[in-house]
C-alpha cells in the first residue's frame, strides 16, 4: 500500500468489503451526505491501515465548488460527526495549521479566521447578549516553520499548556489518492496530525502523546501526488514503476484542482461553521453567521 492519502477511508478500500482483523466500517446516509465510520481497534488494524488507533469519519458531500450553501445537511453531518469525538466540558482550542500564501495549503488558516472564540467573553457579557452560556473556545494560526522557526507542535503545546484546554482541534489540507474525493470529503479523527505527512514534508506530530490533550483532527483533501494519480489511472504498473518513469521532477509534483481558490474558500467556511455549531449548539447556524461574519 504505497500510493499517498491522508484519508483511512481510502486505505480501507483496497480490502474491498473483507476488511481485515481489527478494523471495523459503518456506514449511513443522510440528505445526501454520506457519512463512513471506520475504527482501528488494534496493532492488527494499524499495520494493515499503517493508521494510528482510532477512529475515523469520513464525510463525503456534494462538490464544494458547486453549491455556496452552508446551512444544509451538510453543515449537520459535519457538526454532529464532529460532536460524537468531543468530549462534552471544558476549553477549546482551535488550531488553523497550514500556509496562508499557498492557496491549497490555506485551509486551516482561512477556517481559523471564522471560528468563533469565547473564551474572553465572560458569563453576564454573555448573557446580556443573549449568547446564553457560551463554551469557551480559543482560536490560533500557528502558522508554519519556514516563517515561525519554529514547530507547529511546538506553539501548540505551548499554549496547551497555558491556557489547559479539555481538547485541541486542528484544521488541515489534506491528500487524497483520487480527483474524486478532492474538494468533497471532510476526514475527522481522535489521533491527531502529522502536518504535511501527505505532501512529503512530515512535521512534529500534534497528537495527546505530544501535547498532554486529546487532539481531533479536521481535513479536507485538496492535492493528489502526480505518481499515485497516474498509477490510479492508468493501473498499468507498480507505484515505484510509475515513479521512475515520472522522475525527476513529475515524482514530486502535487496536482490541484484549478477552482482550488474557490473550493479553499467554501471548504473553510464549512468546517468553521460546523466546528462552531458543534461547540456553540444553541446559538442557531444563521445567528452564528452573523457572529462570525
Amino acid at each position: 500500500m504505497n500510493f499517498r492519502t491522508d484519508l483511512a477511508l481510502e486505505r480501507s478500500e483496497v480490502y474491498g468489503s473483507e476488511l481485515p482483523e481489527g478494523i471495523s466500517c459503518g456506514v449511513s446516509e443522510k440528505d445526501g451526505v454520506k457519512i463512513t465510520r471506520i475504527e482501528i481497534q488494534n496493532e492488527k488494524g494499524v499495520q494493515a491501515i499503517g493508521k494510528p488507533v482510532g477512529k475515523y469519519y469520513t464525510v463525503e458531500v456534494p462538490p464544494f465548488t458547486k453549491s455556496s450553501q452552508l446551512c444544509d445537511g451538510r453543515l449537520d453531518a459535519v457538526a454532529e460527526a464532529l460532536r460524537e469525538l468531543l468530549p462534552t466540558e471544558g476549553t477549546v482550542l482551535v488550531a488553523g495549521l497550514g500556509n496562508s500564501d499557498i492557496t491549497p495549503d490555506a485551509l486551516g488558516p482561512k477556517c481559523s479566521e471564522l471560528i468563533f472564540a469565547t473564551r474572553h467573553i465572560g458569563k453576564e457579557l454573555a448573557d446580556s447578549t443573549g449568547l446564553g452560556n457560551l463554551r469557551p473556545v480559543a482560536n490560533m494560526i500557528p502558522g508554519v516553520l519556514g516563517k515561525t522557526g519554529v514547530e507547529t507542535g511546538e506553539i501548540i503545546a505551548g499554549a496547551v499548556r497555558s491556557i489547559k484546554p479539555s481538547v485541541v482541534i486542528t484544521v488541515d489540507a489534506l491528500a487524497a489518492r483520487r480527483l474524486s474525493r478532492l474538494g468533497r470529503t471532510v476526514q475527522m479523527s481522535d489521533t491527531g496530525v502529522i502536518p504535511g505527512s501527505g505532501v512529503g514534508n512530515a512535521r512534529t506530530e500534534i497528537s495527546e502523546a505530544s501535547v498532554g490533550v486529546p487532539v481531533i483532527s479536521i481535513g479536507v483533501p485538496t492535492v493528489v501526488d502526480a505518481a499515485t494519480l497516474a498509477n490510479d489511472l492508468l493501473s498499468d504498473g507498480g507505484d515505484e514503476d510509475i515513479r521512475t518513469r515520472l522522475e525527476p521532477e513529475g515524482a514530486q509534483m502535487m496536482i490541484t484542482p484549478r477552482e482550488i481558490d474557490l473550493m479553499i474558500d467554501r471548504a473553510a467556511h464549512l468546517i468553521a461553521m460546523s466546528v462552531n455549531m458543534a461547540l456553540q449548539p444553541h446559538i442557531s447556524p444563521e445567528d452564528m453567521l452573523m457572529l462570525v461574519s
